[in-house]
């Protein structure tokens, strides 16, 4: 296999690099928010994990959302433990970047969650997120509850029929329980804060998320 078609396609379990059982340091407080990024989160509150492209964009969207209490990167569906950035780029280890996002549900919903990671990126370009290629770039929700999954896979349906008015092809986003986050080095936590100016890879639609998903009936 080239290394281009490496890149573009997820290896399997056998294939994949073994990683390491040392999991990855980072900071003890948000470079925005104060809180921690490790566990143990507030009593009450949800997480989800997201795939959108570049990591360092999509941490962003979510920090400056009202009722996100902490934010950190990582990765996410593949098979590699602790994998480096490096290791990921490779294309050997499945994962995906993603953000992890803790929120309060009384303060800002699922569903909201949802519309902010539909709305963000554009969802229907497979392994790759504009011009960054790879399977660490593919869309994905990452679900920690069976009703997390069943309105994550609600929004996608509904959000289907806009995007093809709009002019775009189906939607590729991936929809898994997480298994492990991962967390990414220190140095890629909160990178935009870090670095107001630096790289941003992610590419909106225009499109207008509906919001109608209001239960599972």
């Amino acid at each position: 296999m080239s290394l281009w078609s490496r890149k573009l396609e997820i290896p399997s379990a056998e294939n994949a690099l073994p990683g390491r059982d040392q999991a990855m340091p980072v900071p003890p407080a948000h470079e925005v928010l104060g809180e921690p990024l490790i566990p143990p989160f507030p009593n009450g509150s949800e997480n989800v994990v997201l795939g959108m492209g570049c990591f360092w964009g999509a941490e962003r969207i979510f920090w400056e959302a009202s009722g996100v209490l902490t934010t950190a990167v990582g990765y996410a569906g593949g098979f590699t433990r602790n994998p480096t950035y490096e290791e990921v780029c490779s294309g050997l280890t499945g994962h995906n970047e993603v953000v992890l996002v803790v929120f309060d549900p009384n303060a800002i919903s699922y569903v909201e969650i949802l519309k902010l990671f539909w709305e963000n990126h554009d969802p229907t370009q497979g392994m790759r997120q504009g011009n960054d290629l790879g399977t660490q770039y593919r869309s994905g929700i990452y679900v920690s509850t069976d009703e997390q999954r069943l309105l994550a896979e609600a929004s996608r349906q509904e959000f289907q029929p806009a995007l093809t008015k709009a002019g775009f092809g189906a939607i590729t986003t991936e929809i898994l329980g997480v298994d492990d986050f991962f967390y990414a080095e220190h140095y890629h936590q909160q990178y935009l804060q870090k670095v107001p100016n630096g790289y941003c890879g992610l590419g909106e639609t225009g499109v207008t998320c509906p919001t109608g998903i209001a239960s599972l009936d």
